[in-house]
Formats: C-alpha cells, structure tokens, sequence
C-alpha cells in the first residue's frame, strides 16, 4: 500500500482506530462480509477507488473491503465532512 496521503493531524489517529471499532459493533452487515468471505478474499486483485464522505463509517467500509482483498484507495468528497479521526486512523494503517 502507498504512504501518500493528506491528513491534518495524524495524532488523532488513536481516537480514529477507538471510534472505528465501536463502529463495527453498529455495522453487523460488513462485520458479516469478513466473516463469511474473508478466507476467500473475494475482491483479490480488484482496485477500487472511491470517493465519499470520509466518516467512522466509510472508514469500516474501507477496511472491509482490504479484509475482503481488494486495493483500495480513497479520498474525501467533502472537506467539509471529513472526521479529521477516521482520516487519520485509515492514513496511520497506510492505506491512501
């Protein structure tokens, strides 16, 4: 994965990581992706890039989707919804 990312505060990192996993306890619909096909990695080989609203949520996603295989690289639709935390924790896992 690159390292080449634009985050304002990397030190919110571990707030982020907090956040996220509370987040998977209120997300039982990707928590049962990973758990029924991340043996298989099903999206292996494939590259998505998105571009959303960076949240606690979309950040679940994300790593959903690594767990699941795929390379994933994302950016923010909005600076003005972006969770500076999620940013960071998804930036300190060195995912794009």
């Amino acid at each position: 994965m690159a390292s080449d990312y634009k985050v304002k505060d990397l030190s919110l990192s571990k707030w982020g990581l907090k956040e996220i996993a509370i987040a998977e306890t209120e997300m039982p619909g990707l928590m049962a992706l990973r758990e029924e096909f991340g043996n298989l990695k099903p999206l292996k080989g494939a590259k998505i890039v998105g571009c959303l609203h960076m949240t606690i949520q979309t950040a679940v996603l994300i790593e959903t989707l690594i767990h699941l295989g795929a390379s994933v690289r994302w950016s923010s639709c909005n600076i003005f919804s972006t969770q500076d935390h999620a940013a960071a924790a998804i930036a300190s896992k060195g995912i794009p």
